[in-house]
């Protein structure tokens, strides 16, 4: 009689991608190269895709939010009891629900506002997923650029000097807005919306009316807008993959042929175009300079309480060499020319395998905390 052994069973992982963000394309791309890089041998990929205007979907999912074709219609409630996907038939409303598929673990794939802000990760919290990435914390932090920088005051690490404005007060009173920017910092200045990545939405400004242009293109992503001092920099970035113990890549260089690194640069530039940009991997700096790099993305990482992944973007002033922490991206691009992949890849850990270590991070870090108590009794 002849002995059957078992196959492991597969993990039903959800892919998390679009969603209601000004990088929702981006997330599109990033998707379908982790969707593709995932071993069909040990996963079972569930894709959830979120349209412009917030609705769920599964099912060919690439085609509905590329095409417009249809898909079906999904949800996830906020219930560690029913953490599967759930199908909705809307002539039947919430009775209508079904499962569509178990999950075991998620990873979002969610660039930008709603996804990479900690808000989908609190409803994965709600629903006793583990997932791959920052918790609700480290997602808040790391997005927001002007709590980003008040936590890295808070731990001694360095930052350009900033300011930040408020819609409303760029609304009501542009001109003393514009003075107090002025009289604290020199052109020329950057501005950016607080909660958003890619590049979208910041400007390079000299003058007093490129600064009020930026400002008016700022504040129509967010309330909230950052104002950064420009130096001469080298921009530097370090892959950071890990929980408690994280570890760092080696650290890479962008050098933009545009006048800075913007969407246009990271996205739509053709290949070895004059938009185009180029990425060093390794930097060019030295070897004490690439342990300073890397010992300071660790600590920013650990400092809002990062977890699974990030990158970590450096600015390394040209003038005088000093170093700054700019910001942490905690669901960087995930394409396969994309920096943070590239970065491990050159520190001898392949895109499939990368996948497999994040996905064992996401597990571990849920059964550490499905072991703490949530209930007190005396």
């Amino acid at each position: 009689m002849t002995e059957q052994t078992s196959q492991p069973r597969k993990l039903k992982v959800g892919v998390i991608f679009g969603g209601r963000s000004g990088e929702h394309e981006v997330s599109l791309n990033s998707a379908q190269s982790v969707m593709a890089a995932l071993d069909p041998a040990k996963y079972e990929i569930v894709p959830i895709g979120i349209t412009k205007n917030g609705r769920w979907l599964t099912g060919d999912v690439v085609a509905a939010l590329t095409e417009g074709k249809t898909a079906a219609h999904a949800t996830l409630l906020p219930d560690p009891q029913a953490s599967s996907l759930m199908q909705l038939d809307e002539s039947k409303a919430v009775s209508g629900l079904t499962v569509v598929s178990q999950l075991d673990v998620l990873i979002p794939v969610l660039h930008g506002t709603y996804g990479e802000d900690g808000t989908v990760q609190g409803l994965l919290e709600l629903a006793g997923l583990p997932y791959v990435g920052a918790g609700v914390v480290g997602s808040a932090v790391g997005m927001d650029k002007a709590i980003f920088k008040h936590v890295m005051v808070a731990n001694g690490l360095p930052i350009l000097p900033w300011q930040l404005v408020l819609k409303r007060d760029w609304l009501e009173g542009e001109t003393a807005v514009l003075d107090q920017i002025e009289a604290t910092l020199t052109y020329p200045v950057f501005t950016k919306p607080a909660n958003l990545g890619s590049s979208v939405g910041i400007s390079k400004c000299r003058t007093r009316a490129e600064l009020k242009a930026g400002l008016d293109e700022a504040t129509r992503f967010d309330r909230r807008v950052v104002v950064e001092q420009g130096i001469n920099v080298r921009e530097l970035e370090v892959a950071v993959m890990g929980n408690d113990k994280p570890i760092a890549s080696v650290v890479g260089e962008i050098r933009p042929r545009r006048d800075f690194y913007d969407y246009t640069a990271k996205y739509l530039a053709q290949p070895d175009s004059d938009e185009d940009s180029e990425l060093i991997i390794p930097a060019e700096i030295d070897d004490a300079m690439s342990d300073t790099v890397r010992h300071m993305a660790l600590n920013a990482y650990k400092a809002i309480d990062c977890a699974g992944l990030g990158r970590v973007d450096l600015l390394l002033d040209t003038d005088d060499g000093k170093l700054y922490l700019n910001e942490i991206n905690t669901i960087p691009g995930f394409t396969r020319i994309s920096m943070y992949p590239k970065l491990w890849e050159a520190t001898g850990i392949s895109y499939s395998e990368l996948l497999d270590r994040l996905i064992d991070l996401a597990l571990d870090r849920y059964q550490e905390k499905a072991s703490l108590k949530t209930d007190f009794v005396e």
